[in-house]
């Protein structure tokens, strides 16, 4: 099933809309990026189109798109420079524009590559931010307790549970189905970004989360989404993030504690506790180890205030 995406009004012409609209799906069925994400290409596309019909003072075509040059794609980035956009949203957007002309040259719609030419500052690094195990523990109570009907409640637990427990992203974690966990395995199949697959151990005391959430599921048919409403439809990430913004609140987390936090804790609590780096990459889905490395910062700022609480020369 095809998505449209926002049209650009009297910014582009219709072949251009319409190389967007299929650039879109094949972000989001074939790469299988988060719909936030291919939000904010979508939006950062759109600023390049108006930067483009401003300059070039007509709807943007295929032939000034074939015929940018590195000089035009420097004056989009300065422009945005003037707007005050921070240094990760002017990458995110450099991003967007390359993957967008890459995806034209793939299918031999148009060609012009001198934007990957175009290199810009390094984004901020952002360490993440984990939870405790205690914090983690008690998060899954509350996922089930802060439900009125039994069957959402297990639903809860068993989808935060999973997150946690086998270090899933939330879009991983949304599509999967019932007949991917029954009967609960001892290795789940996650198919993740780019369609890429890998093999996540199921512990214990995730299957017995899972197998009593079954028990309780409303359509437990093979057919039908693993975590559905009321009404029986795939639930949306939407109404995850406001769950874990109510059960943040009651525990008095910081705005930090988002549904891929607790991604980041399984992570980090695997790292502390002896977990190697290649293994936790590959449990991850991380194509490169760079991307593995950040966990290694947490652990060493960890021991770095377990020093100074506990070393009696620090205390000095």
């Amino acid at each position: 099933m095809t998505t449209q995406f926002n049209p650009l009004n009297a910014t582009t012409t219709t072949n251009v809309q319409q190389m967007l609209n299929d650039w879109g799906n094949y972000l989001s069925v074939q790469r299988r990026l988060s719909p936030k994400t291919v939000s904010s290409y979508m939006e950062d596309m759109k600023g390049f189109f108006d930067f483009l019909f401003q300059t070039f003072q007509e709807p943007v075509n295929e032939k000034i798109l074939k015929d940018l040059t590195i000089t035009d794609f420097r004056a989009f980035l300065s422009w945005r420079s003037q707007k005050n956009i921070d240094r990760n949203s002017v990458a995110r957007g450099v991003s967007a524009l390359k993957n967008f002309f890459k995806y034209l040259m793939r299918q031999d719609i148009l060609k012009n590559s001198v934007v990957m030419s175009v290199r810009v500052a390094r984004p901020h690094h952002h360490l993440p931010h984990p939870i405790t195990p205690d914090q983690a523990k008690e998060f899954l109570d509350w996922a089930f307790k802060i439900n009125k009907k039994e069957w959402s409640g297990w639903r809860d637990k068993a989808l935060f549970t999973l997150m946690y427990g086998c270090g899933l992203r939330i879009a991983e974690t949304l599509s999967l189905d019932v007949k991917d966990v029954s009967p609960v395995p001892e290795i789940l199949r996650i198919k993740g970004k780019g369609n890429k697959e890998r093999l996540v151990p199921v512990l214990p005391a995730v299957r017995r989360t899972l197998q009593t959430y079954l028990h309780h599921h409303p359509h437990p048919l093979m057919e039908y989404p693993l975590f559905v409403g009321a009404q029986g439809d795939r639930i949306n990430p939407g109404v995850v993030q406001r769950t874990v913004r109510q059960i943040r609140g009651l525990m008095g987390l910081p705005e930090t504690v988002t549904p891929h936090a607790l991604r980041h804790s399984f992570a980090t609590h695997l790292l502390q506790n002896g977990g190697d780096l290649r293994s936790i990459q590959e449990l991850l889905g991380h194509s490169s180890l760079a991307a593995t490395q950040r966990y290694t910062e947490i652990t060493a700022k960890d021991m770095e205030r377990t020093y100074q609480k506990a070393h009696p020369r620090a205390l000095k």
